[in-house]
This record gives structure tokens, C-alpha cells and sequence, in this order.
């Protein structure tokens, strides 16, 4: 019985030297190094605004403290990005990403532009679950949903790309509620989107709730009547925005079929990735184990929280474990769903 536990009372010691090792090897490394943040987007969007607000308290709660510049990299609808941090940024936690939630489709569909694995990247954390609402200029000439659904021109709508939320939600408004959308594809990210609505090049876009009703322009926006939301892709109302109706809401009513119901389930789902912050595959286990205990820890960090506060910003966050486990389902679909989404994004 005494040698148990002299023996678990020095395999206790051994673990504790060897974790604290581990600690000092990693404080060692970060030590006076940077680390880049690519951003899939161009400047003045949300996700460019969130990465932003993250970079300098994920900074200095990573062992070490190391200074976090971000990088814009805006091409593909953040798949140039995602090729970047998977193909050719070294696995040694310098390089990370923020990338579209939704371009694990693009790999889905087999597009040839898509260079990475999306189960393989290590997913590090996400700071909220993304829901979509889909708004319009007041100056429209239809005002309700029914007189857009008679419209004689439809209204334009930009997007980053095919693979974007911000496509998904107006494509299946056209799809499924009869409610015509011509889609402008090509922008860098909402800063560019936001600057096309006010000189008119687009009516309408899509973007998420919270940076619809918590951030400029569009807080301004809504308050001086510039635009008005017309449906969101939430499962139920939000309190911020309660008179915005579901689009499960709008499918009952306007009757669509079955298979438009169930493809937006699929393609809704990818909010649960919110605003995924990645690394490089083959990454040292314990690396990301510190990159994601460490955006954890900036996740309730009091002076984020503050920061966060003072803009008005609602956290939802998910961790990485979380993140991998919904990248390896996700990519497990049927071949007549995949065939339902081709069609819907023209594939």
C-alpha cells in the first residue's frame, strides 16, 4: 500500500514538472513573436470588426503574450484565405484565420478552386452563432413581401459569393417564397456591400442579426429609415428585431415545398460555425490545445467583455472541440442533398 502511494504520489510530481515544462517550452515560443490573423475579407465588415476586437486580448492570453496582426485576404468568398492557412502557413500557431462559415459547401460541391480539408483545419473557437436577416432599401418601390413577390424588376442583392450566408438566405427567398432576387456577386466583404447599398449599385444584402441591429452603418441605418429587414433565417423571432418574420415562418405561408424547407435546415446550419477561427492541419496537438484554451479564456476575458459591451456586441461563443466535431458531421451528406444544393447555387 505505501509503495501505491509513493508511486502515485511521485508520478503526481512527475506530472506536474512535466506540465509545467510544457507551459515554459510554450511561454518560450509565443515570447516575442507574432502571430498573423488572415482575414478572408476586405476591411468594415462584421467579420473584419470582430477580428479586430479579438486580435490583441487573444494576444495577450496566449502563453507569452505575442503581438496579433491582422492580415485582409479577400478573394473567393474567404476560400483564398482558407487555401492560404491550410496549403501554405506553417503548423506552429503563427499563422490562424477567419474564415466564411459556409465555404465547407464549395468543398461539398467539389468546386476546383477549394484547396483544404474542412475537418482537417484546426478549428481554434468561435466568438457567437451567426443568423442571417436579409434587408432592403426603404426607397424600394414594393414595400411588403407581397408586393415584391409582384414586382416587375427584382431588386439586386450582393454577396460575396455562391458559398456566403449572405447568399443562401435571399437565394432561398427567390427559391422557395416566389420573391425574385437578382443576385450581384464579387464583394470583398459587408464594408463593401454597405458602401454599394448607399450609392444604390445594390438594394439589399443579407448579414447577421446582431451586426444588423448592434453596429454602423446599419444602426444608423434603421434608425433613420435608410432600410427595413424582411425575413431572418433564425429558427424563432428575435427580441431585437420581433416583427422580422422567420423563413420557416414565410414558407408556411406562402406554401413551399418540402425539399425547400429541409434544403434550408442544411444550409442554415452552417451559422453554427459563427465566426470560425482556424489554424493550419497537422498542427502539434498541445499547440492547439493552447490556441484554444487561450481564445477560451479571451472569450471571458473582463476587458473583452467590455469592449464587446461598449459596442453593443452579444457573445455566443463555441469552442474548438465543439467546431471539429460540427466540421466532420457536416460534411456527411446524402448525394440528393448535395444535388438539391447545386441546383439551388446554380452549380
Amino acid at each position: 500500500m505505501k509503495m501505491n502511494i509513493f508511486r502515485r504520489f511521485f508520478l503526481l510530481i512527475g506530472f506536474v514538472l512535466a506540465s509545467s515544462a510544457a507551459d515554459a517550452s510554450t511561454h518560450e515560443f509565443f515570447k516575442g513573436k507574432t502571430v498573423r490573423l488572415v482575414v478572408g475579407t476586405s476591411t468594415g465588415g462584421a467579420m473584419d470588426d470582430w477580428a479586430r476586437l479579438i486580435a490583441p486580448h487573444l494576444g495577450r492570453n496566449i502563453p507569452g503574450s505575442p503581438d496579433i496582426v491582422v492580415q485582409n485576404m479577400a478573394g473567393a468568398g474567404t476560400v483564398v484565405a482558407a487555401n492560404y492557412v491550410y496549403n501554405l502557413a506553417k503548423p506552429d500557431g503563427l499563422t490562424i484565420g477567419l474564415v466564411n462559415p459556409g465555404i465547407y459547401m464549395d468543398q461539398l460541391l467539389g468546386v476546383k478552386e477549394v484547396k483544404f480539408d474542412w475537418p482537417k483545419l484546426s478549428m481554434i473557437g468561435s466568438p457567437e452563432r451567426v443568423d442571417q436577416v436579409l434587408f432592403i432599401r426603404t426607397d424600394f418601390p414594393q414595400k411588403s413581401l407581397e408586393d415584391l413577390r409582384k414586382a416587375k424588376e427584382a431588386p439586386r442583392c450582393g454577396a460575396l459569393s455562391r458559398t456566403t450566408l449572405a447568399y443562401f438566405l435571399p437565394k432561398l427567398v427567390d427559391e422557395g417564397l416566389g420573391i425574385k432576387m437578382h443576385m450581384v456577386l464579387g464583394y470583398g466583404g459587408g464594408g463593401d456591400m454597405n458602401l454599394a447599398m448607399e450609392k444604390g449599385e445594390i438594394h439589399c444584402r443579407a448579414g447577421t442579426v446582431s451586426a444588423y441591429v448592434g453596429r454602423e452603418p446599419t444602426r444608423t441605418w434603421i434608425k433613420n429609415g435608410f432600410v427595413r429587414a424582411l425575413v431572418h433565417s433564425g429558427a424563432k423571432r428575435y427580441s431585437s428585431v420581433p416583427d422580422v418574420p422567420t423563413f420557416y415562418e414565410l414558407a408556411e405561408t406562402y406554401k413551399a415545398p418540402d425539399a425547400i424547407k429541409r434544403l434550408a435546415k442544411v444550409l442554415f446550419s452552417s451559422g453554427d460555425f459563427g465566426r470560425p477561427f482556424i489554424a493550419p492541419p497537422g498542427m502539434a496537438a498541445e499547440r492547439v490545445k493552447v490556441l484554444r484554451q487561450a481564445f477560451t479564456k479571451t472569450m471571458n476575458d473582463p476587458a473583452l467583455l467590455a469592449d464587446a459591451q461598449k459596442r453593443k456586441w452579444d457573445l455566443d461563443p463555441t469552442g474548438g472541440e465543439e467546431l471539429e466535431a460540427i466540421a466532420r458531421e457536416v460534411m456527411v451528406q446524402p448525394p440528393e442533398v448535395i444535388e438539391r444544393v447545386k441546383k439551388l447555387l446554380d452549380k
